[in-house]
């Protein structure tokens, strides 16, 4: 099978990462955790296969992910998880979102990861 036509698998479980809804790639670039220039060449993740990440997301439609260890929301510095709750919760409901959406891939990040590149490119980002 060519190599695009086998969709994007996921590089822990090897499954394929079918929606948007399930992509840690499209959810860390959404929450400005990705750089752009990157994500075409960048591994793609189940979000759940990124427990580290998801045990952030505090939605109704998504099963909450427990991580044992160091990196345990539960031990960390509550106004940091609390702030962490707050992005990538906001960034699982904009890839719900972007889902039904028919927008360009530079639209997708949240406003404020917009407002932060465009002014690092110099107002410049969203020029061809």
């Amino acid at each position: 099978m060519a190599k695009c036509d086998e969709g994007y698998l996921c590089e822990v479980c090897g499954g394929d990462v079918a929606g948007l809804t399930d992509s840690d790639l499209y959810l860390r670039y959404v929450i400005g955790m990705l750089d752009p220039e990157t994500l075409h060449t960048t591994r793609e993740r189940h979000i759940r296969c990124n427990p580290v990440l998801a045990q952030y997301i505090v939605h109704s439609d998504f099963s909450p992910v427990v991580v044992e260890g160091p990196f345990d929301k539960r031990s960390l510095d509550s106004t940091y998880v609390r702030d962490q709750q707050v992005l990538v919760t906001r960034g699982y409901e904009r890839l719900r979102e972007l889902s039904h959406l028919d927008l360009p891939i530079i639209d997708y990040p949240l406003p404020e990861v917009r407002a932060k590149l465009e002014q690092q490119a110099g107002g410049g980002w969203r020029k061809s």
